[in-house]
């Protein structure tokens, strides 16, 4: 068993060069002292946020910069671009009518990373 994710949790990015924070809003969830997160919770910039320098060249910022400098790997901002929801989650335990997040689900970026949680933020709180 994996341990519920809530606000607050840490996720890195396999092209991201920082960790980053997720952001769990509370509309419709259950709260211990953070909101509990579900597979929805990956809308960029609103639950996701920056992973600081993406290294992708799937990333078309990041394949011109490198192209300007001649072949040199040249790392541009991190804008994360997500449109799937987490996968697989929690199926027996449900928030708000969606599958809850546990530390195992893996998120994909459209720019080729996969974002997966370092630290769900409770070790309290454990689910399938």
């Amino acid at each position: 068993m994996g341990f519920a994710v809530c606000g607050g949790a840490v996720c890195a990015c396999t092209f991201g060069m920082a960790p980053s924070t997720l952001v769990v809003t509370p509309e419709g969830k259950v709260t211990t002292s953070m909101p509990i997160a579900t597979i929805m919770d990956q809308v960029p910039m609103k639950n996701i946020m920056s992973f600081g320098m993406c290294t992708s060249m799937a990333n078309p910022q990041v394949a011109s910069a490198t192209a300007a400098a001649l072949g040199v790997l040249t790392p541009m901002p991190c804008v994360p671009v997500t449109t799937a929801p987490w996968a697989p989650g929690s199926p027996t335990v449900l928030i708000a009518g969606k599958p809850a997040l546990n530390q195992s689900s893996k998120c994909m970026c459209s720019w080729g990373g996969v974002i997966s949680i370092t630290s769900p933020g409770t070790m309290t709180i454990q689910i399938p």
